[in-house]
């Protein structure tokens, strides 16, 4: 008879104990499948929400000014030379060593337009890449989407007592306003905003971009040497971070993850725990079947083989099934955690974890009782009948 067919029939032959063993590790499993899955689902989450705070890296070119303010009074500045990026090149941004870090890239371009006798700062965008990198702007009407569509800033409309569907004539050309900006309480609010190529072609900057705004999930990335990678493909770019979001990012995934793992070594614990006096006790009641086993010829390693493979096939069978429960575990309560979550299905990586977790774990526990009863010694294990 093979070692493995003792090892089967003697699950079969007790199978309220192979219940309960298979019932403990499955809870413990099913426990880290759950968690991990949340959290998962939960850094996506965050990470979504988190990236709505807007750009953390500020491209503009280097320039030789002299800014001329004191006591938050500003009398503008002088400017020696004034330059701006090709348009053309901002693809380079993304073959930086750390391009799977960034997100949004925002292209901008800006200069003055005269109405009535006033200059208006005109912001060129990309309508689609700025509405997602400013999700929390709110508008009195809709968004600008198309070339022959503007927006204002909440000062602008209040100066020129403009009005969704009014018409803007810019560089001789009417233009729909669409939206309001509504109140922003900083630059935007004196702003014209208007397609990126329509600004260019306004501004006579054709191919121009006067700065990029740039939104990185840095999930513990350089953000330090992200600025100087973009800086090594733009030798004439001034790179500035926004640290405090990046490290607010980091610090909400972290306290996340931090309690899902502090959990998970509990549990961890627990199983190994549950496993080693099951096994033990399984040691104690099978005194005479190793007593005969080493009576007949068995070795001292073909005892631990037959107990550290039913403690393998046990660790399978909960694996199996605690993953499964897991994910159907965490389907179902998702959307009460995470308000709007969706749960992106089982796992394979996190499933092969569980599994490989559930047969180590079950094997590691079962050394001592494994090597307890292959030092057992026939003639005392058959005397003590």
């Amino acid at each position: 008879m093979k070692l493995y067919n003792i090892s089967f029939n003697n699950l079969r032959r007790r199978k309220g104990k192979l219940i309960f063993l298979i019932l403990g590790l499955v809870i413990g499993i099913a426990t880290i499948v759950t968690l991990l899955s949340i959290t998962e689902s939960m850094s996506k989450d965050i990470e979504k929400r988190l990236d709505k705070f807007g750009a953390n890296i500020v491209m503009t070119p280097k320039n030789e000014n002299l800014p001329l303010n004191y006591g938050g009074i500003s009398l503008g500045a002088v400017n020696y030379k004034i330059t701006e990026f090709e348009e053309a090149r901002l693809s380079a941004i993304r073959t930086i060593k750390n391009k799977k870090n960034l997100g949004i890239i925002s292209p901008k371009v800006l200069g003055p337009v005269n109405i009535q006798g006033k200059d208006v700062l005109l912001m060129g965008v990309d309508f689609k890449k700025e509405r997602a990198l400013k999700a929390w702007w709110q508008f009195k009407e809709n968004f600008p989407a198309h070339l022959d569509e503007i927006a204002v800033g909440s000062q602008v409309a209040s100066t020129f007592n403009l009005s969704p569907g009014d018409r803007l004539v810019l560089s001789n050309k009417a233009y729909i306003i669409t939206g309001i900006l509504l109140e922003t309480g900083s630059s935007e609010d004196s702003v014209i905003l208007i397609d990126l190529h329509e600004g260019q072609r306004i501004l006579g900057k054709e191919g121009k971009v006067t700065m990029v705004e740039i939104a990185a999930f840095c999930r513990g990335c350089p953000i330090t040497e992200m600025t100087l990678q973009i800086a090594e493909k733009f030798p004439g770019a001034r790179i500035t971070t926004m640290k405090q979001a990046i490290m607010s990012k980091m610090q909400s995934i972290d306290m996340v993850k931090t309690f899902s793992f502090g959990v998970t070594t509990l549990v961890i614990c627990i199983g190994a725990l549950l496993v080693f006096t099951t096994m033990m006790g399984s040691i104690n009641e099978r005194t005479r079947e190793i007593g005969i086993f080493r009576a007949i010829g068995f070795r001292r390693g073909h005892v631990m083989q037959i107990i550290l493979l039913e403690a393998m096939i046990v660790g399978l069978l909960a694996g199996l099934i605690g993953f499964f429960g897991g994910s159907g575990i965490a389907w179902s309560t998702l959307p009460f955690v995470v308000k709007g979550g969706v749960f992106a299905g089982p796992d394979g990586s996190i499933g092969g974890i569980s599994i490989l977790g559930s047969v180590s774990l079950s094997f590691v526990a079962s050394l001592y009782p494994a090597l307890k009863a292959s030092r057992l010694d026939p003639s005392e294990a058959l005397r003590a009948l």
